[in-house]
């Protein structure tokens, strides 16, 4: 009886975290949510332009059909 009462407790601890979050992330204030969600978007589109910067890949391509000076003048 107590190993399945052990069980129980650690199935249900396990898939407490699943359920969902108790606490709001963004506020219930329609237009403060918004201005929130653009702030995040915003800060993972920073994110990405950062790694293509990291990696070199901002750079022109040399595939172009026309000609582009990719250095510094």
């Amino acid at each position: 009886m107590r190993r399945r009462i052990c069980w129980a407790l650690l199935v249900c601890c396990s898939s407490l975290p699943m359920v969902g979050c108790a606490i709001p992330i963004y506020s219930a204030d329609p237009v403060k949510r918004a201005e929130q969600l653009i702030y995040t978007s915003e800060n993972l589109r920073a994110l990405v332009q950062e790694w293509e910067r990291f990696w070199f890949l901002d750079q022109p391509s040399h595939m172009t059909p026309y000609r582009v000076h990719g250095g510094v003048i």
